[in-house]
């Protein structure tokens, strides 16, 4: 365990370009830099535990008043790294990394939403998937025109993680489920108008907000919010064939109460509209895991009553029983056939959506025993230095 301190952290100089996560103090900021652009950034369990660490460690050093976060090269994160888990699965009855990654990134999204101190995201290029669970829920996120949001974890097999079930569940409307069955994308400007992002910024001004929060004296929020208001723009608005400009739509398409529903009323309006981007969904529905889907849904509709703490507890149920193929092995193959060989033709496992009954659902949202739980503190987060719990695949601890 790292304990807080006054003591600075020791400056990884840029060139060192091994390093996954480069740390830099300015001022009274620590800016923190996602460096693995070569694979998007994203997020390994390396990254994770120095994550965890640095963000306990800053929270408690007198000298850091604000952290600002960043990713190397054109984009911020792509996610979470799918290789890691696809690499694992036939180690994932006992290899405890496989879970330890989970857990405790789980962990780092929950601290980052309650944490004591700002964090302010600048989203440069991509951010889905774990790198949005890991800013979204922080204070301050700052989309630009090359921003692109997207979840896309339903049509790999997975669900909607990393705590995004909390947030997207509280979206306009439908809004949150449209994005997490589809995992289309938003725009920077998009972003702003949903409320995923709290400002918008030219790409060209960046240096200069950069440049001027370094240079604060204080890590008072309105000294923040002064200078990064200051540098948005009031002209960012959806563009004319922007998904949001048709919220009564969607609103009354996925308010339904299946998916089976949902991807009816889509049949239904390209065929009264003939418009490409009902016939555009349609296909993404299709081509997407019927597991996928159907726990999404349910995660997102079961979310508007929880809180992030539940929320992220059972997202955790649901990763570690795909991780383990409890009803189905379609995260591993969503990996195959989507980011390793690329050939695009997954072979689901259910093949449909009427093959995917609610006793599947069921045992997919079980409890765990709660020693076997993602534990989250529900005060004052601290990371305990280690991962608690691991599993093997017959639901015994391994350690």
């Amino acid at each position: 365990m790292v304990n807080p301190s006054s003591v600075r952290l020791p400056q990884i100089p840029a060139a060192e370009e091994h390093a996954p996560i480069l740390v830099e103090d300015k001022g009274i900021a620590r800016i923190v830099t996602l460096n693995r652009p070569r694979v998007l950034n994203c997020i390994n369990l390396e990254m994770v535990r120095i994550l965890c660490n640095l963000y306990e460690q800053s929270e408690g050093d007198e000298n850091v008043h604000f952290l600002v976060l960043k990713g190397n090269g054109r984009v911020f994160c792509a996610g979470g790294d799918l290789r890691m888990f696809y690499n694992a699965q036939k180690a994932a009855a006992d290899d405890p990394s496989t879970t330890e990654v989970v857990y405790s990134k789980y962990w780092l999204d929950y601290h980052a939403a309650t944490y004591k101190k700002p964090l302010i995201a600048l989203w440069t290029g991509l951010v889905m998937g774990g790198g949005a669970g890991l800013t979204v829920p922080g204070r301050y996120g700052v989309a630009t025109e090359k921003t692109v949001f997207s979840m896309p974890e339903a049509a790999l097999g997975l669900h909607t993680d990393c705590g995004s079930s909390f947030w997207l569940s509280r979206l306009p409307g439908h809004l949150g489920e449209y994005l997490a069955l589809t995992g289309s994308r938003l725009d920077g400007a998009e972003m702003l108008a949903c409320g995923l992002a709290t400002h918008f910024v030219p790409l060209e001004r960046l240096p200069e907000l950069e440049k001027q929060l370094y240079e604060l004296s204080t890590g008072d929020l309105v000294a923040i919010e002064n200078i990064l208001n200051e540098f948005s723009s009031p002209a960012a608005t959806p563009g004319e064939k922007s998904i949001l400009h048709r919220t009564n739509a969607i609103n009354k398409i996925f308010s339904k109460d299946s998916v089976e529903d949902i991807l009816a009323a889509l049949e239904a309006e390209f065929e009264e509209s003939g418009e490409d981007w009902a016939k555009d969904l349609i296909k993404i529905f299709k081509r997407s895991s019927p597991m996928g889907l159907k726990v999404t849904l349910v995660s997102i509709r079961e979310a508007r009553n929880k809180t992030l703490q539940e929320c992220l507890r059972t997202e955790y149920r649901l990763t570690i029983n795909a991780l383990c193929g409890t009803i189905s092995k379609d995260l591993y193959e969503g990996i195959r056939a989507i980011v390793v060989e690329k050939d695009n033709t997954p072979k689901w496992n259910p093949p449909s959506l009427q093959e995917v009954t609610p006793e599947d659902l069921k045992r997919v949202f079980q409890p765990f025993k709660e020693s076997l739980e993602l534990q989250l503190p529900l005060k004052n987060p601290r990371w305990s230095g280690k991962f608690l719990q691991s599993w093997n695949c017959e639901g015994q601890t391994v350690h």
